[in-house]
This record gives structure tokens, sequence and C-alpha cells, in this order.
């Protein structure tokens, strides 16, 4: 079974950068979809970005321009390069993974039947 780790959150002020990184325990993880969710208190846990081959990402519309996905096949780890950083992207942040069929768009909000697997959340706090 995937196992996922998240690393890389923490605390910065309005236009800060930070990166998220996201390690997996599969060998197939090559073969698996996927994406970055959030979610903050009291809202739904929505989709970021997702990725099935790196030239295809997709972003949602209040990160797109700022934020970055991309993995690093070699080192089995998915990244999340966040930029322009705003008090509305205070989330926790959660890696997610599943088997193909991909979702061919990312999903508004994260549905165990697109990403089977989850990790436990790093969280990401943008003081204003």
């Amino acid at each position: 079974q995937m196992q996922l780790l998240e690393s890389g959150g923490g605390s910065v002020q309005t236009g800060g950068s930070l990166n998220l990184s996201c390690t997996a325990s599969e060998y197939t993880y090559d073969h698996y979809c996927m994406a970055w969710f959030r979610q903050a208190p009291g809202k739904e846990r929505e989709g970021v970005a997702s990725i099935i081959s790196d030239d295809d990402p997709d972003y949602a519309d209040a990160v797109k321009g700022r934020f970055t996905i991309f993995k690093d096949k070699a080192k089995k780890t998915l990244y999340l390069h966040m930029t322009g950083l705003k008090p509305e992207d205070t989330a926790t942040y959660y890696c997610a993974s599943g088997h193909p069929p991909c979702p061919t768009v990312l999903p508004r909000i994260w549905q165990q039947s697109d990403y089977s697997y989850l990790g436990q959340g790093t969280r990401v706090t943008v003081s204003s």
C-alpha cells in the first residue's frame, strides 16, 4: 500500500515562498496519479494541483501562476513550489496518489475514488 510523507510546511508572510515535498513508498511510483489538496478549517479538502505527465500539470484557478507541481521519479518525490503566498493559502496541504486511470482534470474536491491514498498533511500558514 502506498504511503506518502509530506514535509516543507511552515509560516511565512504574504508574498513569501515555500516548497512542499511528498515522498512515496511504492517502487511503482511512476504509474500512480499524483496531486496536492489543501484544507482550511471549516472548509472542504480542495484540489490545488495535479500531474499525470511532466508536460501536463493542472492547477486550481486560485493558484495558477503562483504554484508549480513537479516530480522527481528517481527520488519518488512529488513537489509543490509555492510563491506569492497569500493569507487565503493558509491550510493543511495533503499529498494524494491513486491508481490509473488518472482524472484528466484536477478535481475540485478530494474524493477517495480519484486518489485513494492521502498523506498526513503539512501545515502552511501565511500571515498578512
